[in-house]
């Protein structure tokens, strides 16, 4: 193993000398310098490449030098939603969701939302690119599986240019990054077409189509993230905006993000932050029930529930009741604008289980994220709180969105860093509950969720139910200073009884040594 790493090291150092004497010199204008620069620090990439191209450097630098000309001539570095038109996002005819049988995340092209059209096909293609480097810069290069949704199509969908487009995109510009085509119901009349595709994609990528109908498709793509006309139960609607909630980034460290801290944050701000959230979750470990009051849903918000309500109107706190943990709020994380200066907010976990269950919180903006903790364990019947805080100068934004996993651990299994590091590189998938949160921005009224500023709870223009949450957690911590109230006066108490036993003991002793004299 030693000696294939170091072949493959002087490999990627072979290549990357060859490009700079062979091919930067005359092309460096035709490259973008960000993917220069990435080529000479990012191992993986260049190992990616080789792997790609079955380690032949020749044929490598060849792939590097395409791919390269197309990064720049398609500004993928560059690709954002705001520079491609709204209506490609609102078709929903290409996204990321889901994962295939063997964790590989499923990139769908929903060909009946696709239709013709020379003018709008530099347009698509660019959204192409979009999500590949969109998911290629979360997931660090992850190979991806593609599918093609091509039950209710005819005729009119038939796009050949676009789909050798599509294919270029893995053969081509992003090595490494294909694991297999699942082609869901291809009518009889594109047979002729997807001959020519094949001619495309070469023997190796060849053996990567998967031809599937209903019957089938379960060999690659389990149901729960299969649609219903698929044969799966996936209830996943697409819509735009935002972006489709289904791609996180690493976890959080304790304190924060593991890069981008904040240079203009204090070191006594951070400390003050830790200080909280350690009273706060002293208080509900002191708890080892289950929170009663945060699973019952009252009678006030099932009311609201009947009624008609405003578009913008905010929604009452809720409990989302799953299998292992029980999570508040249900929906949203509510934080307010620069201008009312809420930054802070609470997410409360319940262990329902028997068992410790392991829980890490994700973020898509951990630049802009502290989250204490984000990656620890909940006893059974206990309750835990979670802080979620913007730091330096980010403002919460509505396309942020937070994961948390949650997955049940053996009796005998540790909780400390080490022993959570290797159960989630252990645990299989099927058996991690995930729960998304979004974020919700006030602009000028309070937050109807648990809101934390200045080290203490709003109490905001509040919901029958936000009242009762806010209520249950300042008697919590009441019980907790009754109880160490209660403690001190039995201290005292044991004081004086021993003091009046020392006094008592010291004049029988004196009364002895009298009467011994007499």
């Amino acid at each position: 193993m030693a000696e294939q790493r170091q072949d493959k090291a002087a490999l990627i150092s072979e290549t990357r000398r060859r490009f700079e004497a062979e091919y930067l010199p005359d092309k460096s204008d035709k490259y973008d310098s960000r993917d220069v620069e990435r080529l000479q620090q990012d191992d993986k990439w260049v190992e990616n490449y080789l792997i790609w191209r079955h380690d032949v450097v020749d044929d490598t630098l060849k792939m590097i030098d395409e791919s390269f000309q197309w990064r720049k001539e398609y500004t993928v570095n560059d690709l954002s939603e705001s520079v491609l038109p709204k209506w490609l996002f609102e078709i929903g005819a290409l996204f990321l969701h889901g994962y295939d049988k063997e964790g590989y995340k499923l990139f769908w092209f929903r060909v009946k939302h696709h239709t013709r059209d020379p003018k709008q096909q530099l347009d698509k293609k660019k959204l192409v690119a979009f999500w590949l480097e969109h998911y290629a810069k979360r997931d660090h290069g992850k190979p991806l599986t593609v599918v093609f949704d091509m039950a209710e199509t005819g005729i009119s969908h038939i796009d050949l240019d676009f789909v050798r487009f599509i294919v270029n995109c893995f053969t081509d510009y992003y090595p490494n990054f294909l694991t297999k085509i699942v082609i869901f119901e291809m009518p009889w009349i594109m047979n002729a077409a997807f001959k020519i595709v094949k001619g495309w994609l070469g023997p190796d990528a060849i053996s990567m189509l998967k031809f599937t109908n209903k019957s089938d498709v379960q060999e690659y793509i389990s149901g729960e993230y299969l649609p219903p006309h698929m044969g799966g139960t996936d209830s996943f609607k697409y819509s735009y905006p935002p972006l489709v909630d289904d791609d996180f980034q690493t976890p959080l460290c304790e304190n924060g993000p593991i890069t981008s801290e904040d240079e203009h944050e204090s070191k006594e701000e951070i400390d003050a932050d830790t200080k909280e959230a350690g009273e706060l979750n002293e208080a509900q470990n002191l708890n080892q029930k289950k929170m009663n009051s945060i699973e019952q849903i009252s009678k006030s918000e099932e009311t609201d529930k009947t009624e008609v309500k405003p578009k913008n109107a905010k929604k009452a706190l809720t409990t989302f009741k799953g299998p292992l943990l029980h999570i508040s709020p249900a929906e949203e994380l509510y934080f307010g604008s620069k201008e009312t200066g809420e930054k802070k907010c609470l997410i409360v976990l319940t262990n329902v289980t028997k068992n410790v269950v392991a829980f890490k919180v994700r973020t898509t903006a951990p630049e802009k994220y502290r989250v204490k903790p984000s990656n620890s364990s909940c006893e059974p019947g206990t309750s835990l709180d979670i802080i979620v805080s913007l730091h330096g100068g980010f403002a919460a934004s509505l396309q942020d969105r937070f994961l948390i996993m949650a997955a049940e651990m053996d009796q005998s299994s540790g909780a400390g860093v080490p022993e959570l590091t290797q159960f989630w590189k252990e645990v299989p998938r099927t058996k991690v509950m995930e729960h998304r949160l979004r974020c919700h921005v006030i602009e000028s009224s309070k937050p109807s969720s648990l809101t934390l500023k200045d080290n203490a709870f709003n109490i905001p223009a509040k919901t029958n139910e936000d009242l009762h949450i806010q209520l249950t957690h300042l008697l919590q911590i009441n019980k907790r200073l009754e109880e160490q109230m209660n403690r001190c006066l039995w201290f005292q108490q044991l004081s004086v009884v021993l003091s009046l036993l020392s006094v008592t003991v010291a004049a029988f002793c004196f009364y002895l040594a009298c009467a011994q004299r007499s």
